[in-house]
């Protein structure tokens, strides 16, 4: 028994027509898995294209349909503006079913991703940090401090100016930089006791 056997078999509205998209799935190379409680099928641990059944429709999601020529004009946006990549079939009937067109669509997704063409997501970059006023004169005049500092990894200097930055009043900053000078000076971060 597959894993995404308890899927098919539940009691859930198209459950005859997802069987039969099934079906269709397993007749390509694809292999099938579950990921997020749904039926995924991939090639080469990449995820391809999905099944799934709602209330009111059931389809398929190609995860990287962006690059499927789709000649039917079939395909709509996932979830618009929100995914670059995915693209979704909706039925509400098992008479919309043509097997030799999606059997199409599917192997001209197995296709593009034996290719290559999959959407990358882009990680956000984070902002450059920005070192406090206070900090910065204390290691401006000392170069063993400078160069400690500029060798810690950009996190933990993060770390460093935002316990500065956090402080309210400026007693509470100057005290909390003639605490961290002699870590800094070590070549240590403020959290490193806690790893």
């Amino acid at each position: 028994m597959g894993k995404a056997d308890a899927y098919f078999e539940k009691d859930q509205p198209f459950k005859e027509e997802i069987s039969i998209l099934r079906e269709i799935a397993q007749a390509t190379e694809l292999e099938e898995t579950v990921k997020w409680g749904a039926p995924v099928y991939t090639i080469e641990n990449k995820n391809v294209l999905g099944i799934m059944a709602f209330k009111n429709h059931f389809g398929l999601w190609f995860f990287n349909g962006v690059y499927l020529s789709d000649p039917e004009n079939v395909l709509e946006n996932a979830q618009e503006g929100k995914t670059k990549g995915m693209r979704h079939w909706k039925f509400t009937a098992g008479s919309e079913i043509d097997r030799r067109l999606i059997l199409d669509y599917m192997n001209e997704a197995i296709e593009n991703q034996k290719r290559g063409l999959e959407v990358k997501t882009e990680r956000k970059k984070k902002s450059a940090t920005v070192i406090p006023e206070l900090l910065k004169k204390a290691l401006e005049g000392n170069d063993l401090l400078q160069n400690r500092f500029d060798g810690l990894a950009p996190y933990k200097q993060r770390e460093y100016c935002e316990y500065i930055d956090t402080a309210k009043q400026e007693k509470t900053k100057l005290s909390r930089l003639a605490k961290i000078l002699p870590m800094i000076e070590e070549g240590i971060g403020i959290n490193d006791k806690y790893r």
